[in-house]
């Protein structure tokens, strides 16, 4: 029943089944780094506020040049590049056993980063590849399920070396712990460049999108503006707030990013129905609405409450975040509603991505400058700012019947 399954979804002989064997490592591998990495960061080498914010700075540049990075590499076919993006994280990973400072280890992300952001748009457009004609959104679901289900399985990982590891092998050394993991993820991006070895992979690159300006899109481009600086905020800070004022340590992290993830499989479908039950304006409205009143028990939590129920109302914040990131896909049901071909769709979308990196970066700077001479209620205010700004620019949007214009393709 699932290989039948498989069959009408993916075209046979496309190397669609090493393509998801290689996606589940790399999942799995994604979700453990980004479960241990803020712990890792604090304890091992206490990273401040300040600091965690440069080194989120230079962690995403690869990101802001991705662009320039796949022009470089404009004759190498994407499965090349998947490949060549596996072994440059996993020398990046393996290299943080080293004991170093913290520029090195600020190299050492950079590296691991680099890799990540070259698999992300290559993931998708292999997805499209190997799918069936008219089932390519059915496959890059599927993948996106897939790396949901890798961040659970890696969050599980991580919580259960250093549960193991600190109760019953009674395991005093944390630095032991994380080179531990750093060494099962780099075996978890070996796996994965592995498996991408396939007769089928073709040799071939796809057409890869360029930067796109047009003044239809502006508001997009606004959106995207907006949500890069807040999505920063969270990314960044939310679980270095947990790990440096509420003291969660590298299990309790990881099992809420785990859990995040699970809620993320089982909501992602619902908002896309929500999406299209009730129109991509409303839901950028309201979920921007709630998020400002995450933002703001984020911030002030520790001031409002005891310490027992503020550590119990951010990790449901942090939770209720990580569902809301997920309504992001309503801008881009947006862009497709305005765009005309799907040549100007893809390159407007990979602009919004661009333009969320460049924003990103000068929001992680700031955010730790922020958090370290205001407080991390001024932080979180910011990032309140940026939902309530997010609103406006989605109430710009013109009113449509939800289920008709906005579903059309």
């Amino acid at each position: 029943m699932i290989t039948r399954r498989f069959q009408s979804i993916f075209r046979p002989q496309s190397g669609a089944l090493a393509f998801f064997i290689s996606i589940v490592f790399w999942g799995i591998a994604v979700g453990s780094f980004a479960a241990g990495i803020n712990n890792f960061l604090h304890e091992i080498y206490g990273i401040g506020k300040l600091d965690r914010g440069i080194i989120e700075f230079f962690r995403e540049m690869p990101g802001v040049f991705l662009v320039v990075l796949l022009a470089l590499l404009h004759r190498v076919s994407d499965w090349q590049i998947m490949r060549l993006g596996a072994l440059i994280a996993m020398v990046g990973v393996a290299a943080l056993c080293i004991p170093a400072n913290k520029a090195l280890i600020t190299l050492f992300i950079v590296i691991w980063s680099t890799g990540e952001h070259l698999v992300m748009p290559i993931r998708h457009s292999i997805a499209m590849q190997v799918a069936q004609k008219g089932k390519e959104g059915l496959s890059l679901g599927f993948t996106s399920a897939v790396m949901h289900v890798g961040t659970v399985a890696g969050s599980l990982l991580v919580a259960g070396i250093f549960w193991i590891g600190t109760h019953w092998l009674e395991c005093q050394n944390p630095r032991l712990l994380f080179n531990i993991l750093w060494v099962f993820i780099g075996i978890l991006m070996l796996t994965s460049f592995i498996s991408t070895f396939t007769e089928y992979a073709p040799k071939s690159q796809s057409k890869r999108p360029k930067l796109y300006f047009h003044r239809k899109f502006n508001i997009f481009y606004l959106l995207e503006l907006f949500y890069g600086a807040r999505k920063q905020v969270f990314m960044t800070f939310a679980p270095y707030v947990l790990v440096v004022i509420y003291k969660l340590n590298t299990s309790q992290v990881a099992m809420l990013i785990g859990l995040s993830g699970a809620l993320n499989i089982a909501f992602a479908p619902l908002i896309g129905r929500i999406c299209d039950k009730v129109g991509y304006r409303n839901v950028m409205i309201y979920d921007t609405v709630i998020l400002f009143f995450v933002c703001l028990f984020y911030g002030y939590a520790n001031t409002w409450f005891s310490p027992s129920v503020a550590v119990v109302i951010v990790c449901i914040n942090y939770l209720l975040d990580a569902i809301i990131s997920t309504t992001s896909m309503a801008a881009n049901l947006y862009v497709k509603d305005i765009g005309g071909s799907k040549d100007e769709i893809t390159a407007t979308l990979s602009t919004g991505i661009s333009i969320n990196h460049v924003i990103s970066i000068g929001a992680a700077w700031a955010g730790g400058w922020c958090w370290e001479h205001w407080g991390v209620e001024t932080l979180f205010i910011f990032a309140a700012a940026m939902a309530i700004a997010n609103t406006l620019c989605a109430m710009a949007i013109p009113k449509k019947q939800p289920g008709i214009q906005e579903q059309a393709p």
